[in-house]
């Protein structure tokens, strides 16, 4: 690449120096941000199964709060791939984001109990929507009320209470109770034999309330969300 130059004469002498030569920078090209992709508030989406990315609605009641789609990602990863066969209870139901869930990757039986009406409206609602009438059932009830009339035992138990409750300690020791046994149920109570435990906390709610023989098995935070899967 050649230079170029110029001359500078004074005092009997010339001196060549080079040219200062100026580009124009070129405007830079803006990049195009995506947007992100954002469910509309009151929706949550099922994840795994049969209704994968199926949106339901959910109604927005105080202290309802559904767990994140990567919170429950966690969990079913966390589970069996294919829970065929598998009988769930959602306790504290809210939106029915883990008892749906489950039902999608094929459980046979999931009892769903939550004691808000509006709540319990909308959960019926999205029943009849997945046409899953025969897989689900909603017990309109407080869960306390509901573990002091034992019906059926459970493979696996979602436990995702308000945050401002405390009632996890007290939930747990009725589920452990086996005392409560099911008719005709060779069984502990509510849980089947080595039957599994999600209890869904504040990150900082240390140590879990649960009955010394239960074995935490898994555990995991995500933001201020604590996810722990036990073995009863």
């Amino acid at each position: 690449m050649k230079s170029a130059y110029r001359i500078i004469e004074g005092q009997g002498q010339r001196a060549k120096l080079p040219l200062e030569i100026h580009h124009e920078k070129q405007p830079m090209k803006k990049s195009r941000a995506r947007k992100p992709t954002m469910r509309k508030s009151g929706q949550i989406r099922i994840i795994g199964g049969m209704w994968k990315s199926r949106l339901l609605r959910f109604s927005e009641v105080a202290d309802l709060r559904p767990s994140p789609d990567a919170v429950r990602e966690t969990l079913f990863n966390w589970l069996p791939h294919n829970l065929n066969g598998k009988s769930c209870l959602d306790l504290f139901a809210g939106s029915g984001s883990f008892g749906f869930e489950a039902a999608s990757r094929g459980a046979s039986k999931v009892v769903m109990v939550e004691s808000n009406s509006t709540a319990v409206s909308k959960l019926r609602s999205n029943r009849e929507i997945l046409q899953a009438e025969n897989v689900v059932e909603i017990i309109p009830l407080t869960v306390d009320k509901f573990l002091h009339k034992p019906k059926h035992s459970f493979d696996i138990v979602f436990l995702d209470p308000p945050f401002s409750s405390q009632v996890i300690e007290s939930t747990c020791r009725n589920l452990a109770d086996k005392d409560q046994v099911p008719e005709n149920q060779g069984s502990n109570g509510f849980l089947c034999p080595d039957a599994l435990v999600y209890i869904e906390s504040l990150w900082n709610d240390y140590p879990l309330p649960i009955p010394p023989s239960w074995h935490i098995i898994r555990q995991k935070r995500c933001g201020m969300v604590k996810s722990t899967l036990i073995q009863t």
